[in-house]
């Protein structure tokens, strides 16, 4: 069995003197190849035929996690990316050497680039928009308020929102039944703003709107459900009214719902249920989740939930 610094120094001199890498790679991927060393040697591991897939794996999430305790700050995706490109460089060339039997490091693959969000909004911002809607004589504009209201009262996408029937909305209890991805439902918790607002809507606009027997909660000028993007016009539409000069599409309202949530002291894990996310890694937590707990932290939490 071959010690693994004896092996790293092999490799840094294959790409030194075989592959002519220049001094700047050499250099990084001897820092890298330190720091792996050293996370090995803090597991008791001393030759590379001890080295399982699973620590290489566990590698990784130390350099995305950082160590706080000795003041090591997290590493970006791209910076892990490039680790592992010199790990995995290192365990293809133990193994064409013969220096161990197996390539650990193999079917480890780099870590997805973390998916751009939108900004969210500032609340004064929000409220500005949610204003803007149009002239509350107009049943039109009923729809618009009432819509905006209920996309940033409950963070739903807006495909859940429009594809809302009247009776998913339980405005005595204040609660909304949304169907997301896969069919999937959820019950989540609605502020009374939203709920004044869609009561004004369903009594003074909806009936101007609807010509034929529909269960759709929010009608076209045909008296048809809403389209998405339709949907999405209104409030782009609204934010030109209210001065908002950012790109605003509905994801904003619904990441300004959760940035909010968390700004006001909610906890994470609710916040991912009331916005209907599901993982393998968060499934179990979310079990611990009930429906009070989401409705006090909603309550409490949310600038429009009173």
């Amino acid at each position: 069995m071959t010690g693994i610094e004896s092996a790293v120094g092999r490799y840094l001199d294959h790409l030194t003197v075989e592959r002519g890498s220049a001094a700047n790679t050499i250099a990084s991927y001897r820092r890298d190849l330190d720091r792996y060393q050293a996370f090995l040697a803090d597991r008791g591991i001393g030759t590379l035929d001890e080295v399982t897939e699973n620590d290489v794996r566990e590698f990784l999430v130390e350099l995305r996690r950082g160590d706080p305790g000795h003041e090591v700050p997290p590493l970006a995706d791209s910076s892990v990316a490039r680790t592992l490109v010199a790990t995995r460089g290192f365990h293809r060339f133990a193994a064409a050497e013969g220096l161990t039997t197996q390539d650990a490091a193999h079917a480890v693959r780099p870590p997805k680039a973390a998916r751009r969000l939108p900004k969210s909004l500032p609340v004064d911002d929000v409220l500005a928009i949610l204003e803007a809607a149009g002239a509350p004589d107009h049943p039109r504009a009923l729809r618009d308020r009432a819509m905006l209201e209920l996309l940033y009262s409950c963070g739903a996408r807006i495909s859940e929102v429009t594809a809302l029937d009247v009776d998913d909305l339980d405005t005595e209890h204040r609660a909304v039944v949304l169907r997301g991805k896969g069919g999937k439902e959820r019950i989540v918790p609605v502020g009374r703003p939203a709920i004044e607002a869609v009561d004004a809507y369903l009594v003074r606009g909806r009936p101007a709107l609807v010509k034929a027997g529909t269960p759709a909660l929010f009608l076209n000028a045909r008296g048809g459900r809403l389209s998405r993007q339709s949907a999405w016009q209104v409030l782009v539409d609204a934010a030109q009214r209210a001065g908002i000069d950012k790109a605003v599409s509905p994801h904003t309202l619904r990441h300004s719902f959760a940035t909010h949530l968390l700004d006001g002291g909610a906890d994470v894990r609710v916040v991912q249920e009331l916005l209907g996310h599901s993982s393998v890694t968060t499934t179990q937590v979310y079990t611990l989740v009930t429906v009070n707990t989401m409705r006090e932290v909603y309550a409490t939490a949310h600038p429009r939930a009173r």
